[in-house]
């Protein structure tokens, strides 16, 4: 009688685990996130898996776009009840998508979660009224990228970080030849280096203030680039200028150009010469003030399962995923102790690139922005490109864009 009630006992146990088992609903959870290569793309599907891999529960189902075509669409998905569970986010344009995401403190605090792990600054530039909304991923410094190749040919030696105005603008001369530039410049990088040069131009009351003597001098320089030095190429009126003089830095007609070490996976597969990395260019009589930002994955207010985009985006920010990046060029992780990763494997084969990054880290500054930055940005890439031909100087351009992001 006691093996027969102990075989029943048994049967009953494992009858409802089996029950337990059969009823655990399978999550499917969306991830919008935007990509610049199929080395790219391949990555972050490889952070999806990972997602399933821990929670066999949970599957996370990527969706991607170009960058340009990612921030146009996600209002339009926004406003049509669309958005996936898991927003990816930057940092920059925080300010204008915020409301699309939900607050992190309580959860973070429930959980126990170690924030700490990660760069402050890119904790601030993913928070509002220091509230997080999102868990960042990558942080990273605007830096300049070089062809060391041309360079060499050319005679001159290596930058060094926290190299000058003069010391860049006399490199770039003397690359432009035979039909090639010495610099590519896009518009939104007007911000990027009017910072590093200590030129205002956001007010003390977070307002933009682009008609003050410090923000017209800045744009007087990145006009002169094409307009008066012609150290650079003329380049479309379009929000996808980026990738195109990206495109000519990849194809050896532009020497050097502005970017961020998240690009070096696209760029390893496309550049067929040597990388080297180096700072912006600091004012001659300043010391360096290099903007940094990063990018991160929040999750949607309209999101049905919460709880579990919660645990995907702890995840997808993991130590694991994150080393991941770094060595695939991906990243300059945001968790403070996996950065180490991204120097030994990733920036291996880029000349200076620690020697840059660590120079650049360390005369870092919070990257100034306003409100309607996206604006902002839109209206650099509207109205700098018929500057660099010569059709308005500076300060028309700079009243042009203060009067219209306005209104």
């Amino acid at each position: 009688m006691k093996v027969l009630k102990k075989t029943l006992l048994l049967a009953t146990i494992s009858g409802s685990l089996f029950a337990t088992t059969a009823s655990a609903e399978q999550i499917n959870l969306t991830w919008q996130m935007w990509t610049g290569s199929e080395a790219d793309t391949k990555g972050w599907q490889h952070l999806a898996d990972m997602v399933t891999a821990k929670y066999p529960d949970i599957k996370v189902t990527l969706t991607t776009t170009g960058w340009v075509d990612y921030w146009t669409r996600l209002p339009v998905l926004a406003a049509s009840g669309q958005l996936a569970d898991i927003v990816s986010m930057q940092s920059l344009r925080m300010p204008n998508f915020y409301s699309l995401l939900e607050p992190l403190n309580e959860r973070i605090e429930a959980d126990k979660f170690d924030i700490g792990a990660f760069t402050p600054s890119i904790i601030g530039g993913m928070s509002v009224d220091k509230q997080l909304y999102g868990l960042p991923y990558d942080v990273g410094p605007w830096v300049v990228y070089y062809n060391q190749d041309a360079l060499e040919a050319a005679g001159i030696p290596l930058p060094k970080p926290g190299w000058t105005l003069a010391e860049f603008t006399d490199a770039a001369k003397k690359l432009t030849k035979d039909g090639k530039y010495g610099f590519g410049i896009t518009p939104q990088n007007y911000s990027v280096l009017a910072a590093a040069w200590g030129d205002k131009y956001v007010n003390d009351a977070g307002e933009l203030d682009l008609t003050n003597p410090s923000a017209i001098a800045a744009a007087e320089r990145v006009i002169g680039f094409p307009a008066k030095d012609k150290i650079a190429p003329l380049v479309p009126s379009s929000a996808d200028v980026g990738t195109f003089i990206q495109g000519r830095f990849n194809s050896g007609n532009v020497a050097m150009y502005v970017d961020g070490p998240w690009s070096i996976i696209g760029m390893k597969d496309k550049a067929k010469f040597k990388i080297g990395l180096t700072t912006l260019p600091r004012d001659d009589a300043k010391e360096l003030a290099a903007v940094t930002a990063g990018s991160g994955f929040g999750i949607a207010t309209t999101s049905k399962n919460k709880d579990a985009a919660w645990k995907a985006i702890q995840v997808l920010t993991s130590p694991e995923a994150l080393q991941y990046l770094a060595e695939q060029g991906r990243a300059l992780p945001a968790r403070s102790a996996s950065q180490s990763s991204w120097y030994k494997v990733a920036a291996k084969d880029i000349t200076n690139g620690g020697e840059a990054l660590d120079y650049s880290l360390a005369h870092s500054v919070p990257y100034v922005i306003t409100n309607n930055w996206a604006a902002v940005e839109n209206l650099f890439n509207q109205y700098f490109p018929p500057a660099f031909g010569g059709s308005a100087d500076a300060k028309q351009t700079m009243e042009s864009i203060q009067s219209l992001a306005q209104q």
